[in-house]
């Protein structure tokens, strides 16, 4: 049994879940999302909580179970409070730039990266080293976010690079005459 998914998600005032069949709506004061629930897994909405259960007990069906309940959380979350990510360029010359729906990145590169926004990304450059990355869909802004600390991630001997701002680099002592 999932412990997990055992748990019924309350769902807040102000916003409105509609479920047909597999297909779960989401709306609230941020906006809407939707989501495809999988074939194994039933949500059923009961009076303001949404319960997640299982159609029958196979191994594929208790792996989504949590899973699932999890998504369906995050929907309700994004909608009503959203998600953010922060990110910290380090370096010398190393900097951020918003040029309309493109992030442009100076990040020790011979060229610049010229990174599009996607829809439903909402990003703020604060003193070219910070970035702040918000949206409604969890899964959206955590991908964006790895997406831009790909281009360069932090190296261990001077710490340079892009990380997340709650991640330690483990710094290595360089090498010795």
């Amino acid at each position: 049994m999932s412990r997990i998914g055992n748990k019924a998600i309350a769902i807040p005032t102000g916003v409105d879940v509609q479920i047909s069949g597999q297909d779960l709506s989401v709306k609230g004061p941020k906006g809407t999302l939707k989501l495809k629930v999988s074939p194994e897994i039933e949500a059923k909405r009961e009076q303001s909580k949404i319960v997640v259960l299982p159609r029958d007990e196979s191994r594929r069906t208790r792996m989504v179970w949590g899973m699932q309940r999890t998504l369906i959380n995050n929907l309700i979350g994004g909608v009503t409070q959203g998600y953010s990510e922060s990110l910290i360029i380090e370096g010398v010359g190393f900097r951020a730039a918003l040029q309309g729906k493109t992030l442009v990145l100076t990040v020790g590169f011979s060229h610049e990266v010229h990174f599009p926004i996607p829809p439903g990304i909402d990003i703020k450059v604060d003193n070219q080293t910070q970035l702040k990355i918000s949206g409604l869909d969890r899964q959206l802004v955590g991908q964006t976010a790895a997406k831009i600390r790909a281009f360069r991630k932090p190296e261990p001997y001077k710490g340079k690079g892009i990380r997340y701002s709650d991640e330690r680099v483990r710094r290595k002592e360089g090498k010795k005459k």
